[in-house]
């Protein structure tokens, strides 16, 4: 496998094809993001996509809030420009994209957002960081605007990481994956990545200001958060 030009195990060019493979439900993120912003009903202007990777949310969105600007950000430049030749064919007053950075490092200055959106993303980032993450998209929100985001996450007990493993290992053979490649990949855990319990997600969103703060979604060492400002 060639080195990666992002914090996946997989390069730009290959990571569409690769992560549903890896990580179960994974097109069920983007879909109960969707289905949460539509259900809140408001009037949607900008919408910032921290962590955007190829910008297949993005893509999901696009038809789906039709008065509504994206704003696309990543920390790498490869992932940014795959991002930019899926989503060509929008008009460029729709879809926007910053140079490359972390969410934790996005200026404040940035005018506000409606929908700030961190899908897979920073878990690949330590504990301080993500706190930081966290309060930037809450200070980057209007009155009432949505957070949304999606990571990894560490069961509450040892048991459960390793019975968790176990089935995550599970799922990416009965996908077809070599069992090399699964073993390494399992070992990125708390390496490579760093989940954090439920209860710890909640903490850092209640922390940063979110006075609603909810669990959208929970299965399989992965979960969804949302917070509204």
């Amino acid at each position: 496998m060639p080195k990666s030009d992002n914090s996946t195990p997989y390069t730009a060019d290959i990571y569409d094809t690769q992560v549903r493979n890896t990580i179960p439900y994974y097109d069920l993120f983007h879909q109960a993001t969707l289905d949460l912003l539509k259900a809140a009903n408001s009037e949607t202007k900008r919408w910032l996509d921290t962590g955007c990777g190829t910008g297949t949310l993005v893509q999901k969105a696009l038809p789906l809030f039709q008065r509504t600007n994206f704003v696309l950000a990543d920390p790498s430049k490869e992932m940014l420009k795959t991002a930019k030749k899926k989503l060509a064919y929008a008009p460029s007053e729709r879809v926007q994209f910053l140079d490359p950075t972390s969410t934790q490092d996005l200026p404040t200055t940035l005018q506000s957002f409606n929908v700030i959106t961190a899908i897979q993303s920073h878990h690949y980032i330590s504990n301080k960081e993500r706190i930081k993450a966290t309060e930037v998209c809450f200070q980057l929100l209007n009155k009432d605007g949505i957070y949304v985001t999606f990571e990894n996450i560490r069961p509450f007990t040892e048991k459960g990481v390793s019975l968790g493993k176990e089935n995550w290992r599970n799922f990416q053979l009965q996908e077809g994956r070599n069992p090399d490649t699964v073993q390494k990949h399992l070992e990125r855990f708390d390496v490579e990545y760093h989940p954090i319990t439920l209860e710890e997600h909640l903490k850092i969103l209640r922390k940063a200001g979110f006075p609603t703060v909810e669990i959208l979604w929970y299965s399989c060492m992965q979960a969804g958060f949302y917070g509204v400002k």
